[in-house]
């Protein structure tokens, strides 16, 4: 699927990779999904696309964006927009689709093979451009949830579809280094409020 000789370019869809991760039950390592697909061939670029809710005092996804920002990774961001929907409930909108299909587009006359870490259907169009362009294009998602992460279509217009739980030996946290995240957290959040007492 992958050829050492190939430019390769990772576009991750951080928002749906996070909740595909979750939805499989393991957390995504950075550093070891780089090195993964650097042994494939020469990555070029690795994009990640969020929104960030601006008003908040503290993110939590700031430190990640931030580390990501600094080893290896294009970090491409920009305001969430906040809305209360009919039934008063507020809700948060983010969606990075055309930031993501713009870069993607820029870098189709130098890389050789995208690897799109999303199952949104609204990228087959994207795919399907990118490829006309001869260029070959791998997705990665999961069948694996209740319901599929991956539109259909999408999963059919690419040149390969990789099952994100067959790379989570490679790309994801070990049970050890989640639990003393987790264990991270949750100090840091007795601590945060503990200060708050103050």
């Amino acid at each position: 699927m992958f050829d050492e000789r190939e430019k390769i370019a990772l576009f991750i869809d951080g928002a749906n990779l996070y909740a595909t991760s979750r939805g499989l039950g393991f957390d995504i390592d950075y550093r070891r999904m780089l090195t993964h697909f650097q042994s494939q061939g020469y990555v070029l670029r690795a994009y990640y696309y969020t929104a960030l809710v601006e008003d908040s005092e503290y993110s939590s996804i700031r430190p990640l964006i931030d580390w990501l920002d600094y080893n290896g990774y294009r970090v491409v961001t920009k305001p969430a927009k906040e809305f209360t929907d009919s039934a008063g409930r507020r809700k948060i909108k983010g969606n990075m689709d055309i930031e993501l299909a713009v870069d993607a587009m820029e870098l189709a006359a130098t890389v050789d093979h995208f690897v799109l870490f999303s199952g949104d259907g609204d990228f087959r169009s994207l795919v399907e451009a990118l490829q006309r362009r001869g260029r070959k294009v791998s997705v990665i998602s999961t069948l694996q949830t209740n319901p599929p992460m991956i539109a259909d279509d999408l999963r059919r217009q690419a040149d390969h579809f990789i099952e994100l739980s067959t790379l989570r030996a490679e790309i994801g946290r070990t049970p050890a280094e989640r639990e003393a995240r987790l264990a991270r957290r949750a100090e840091a959040a007795g601590s945060a409020e503990s200060d708050d007492d103050y």
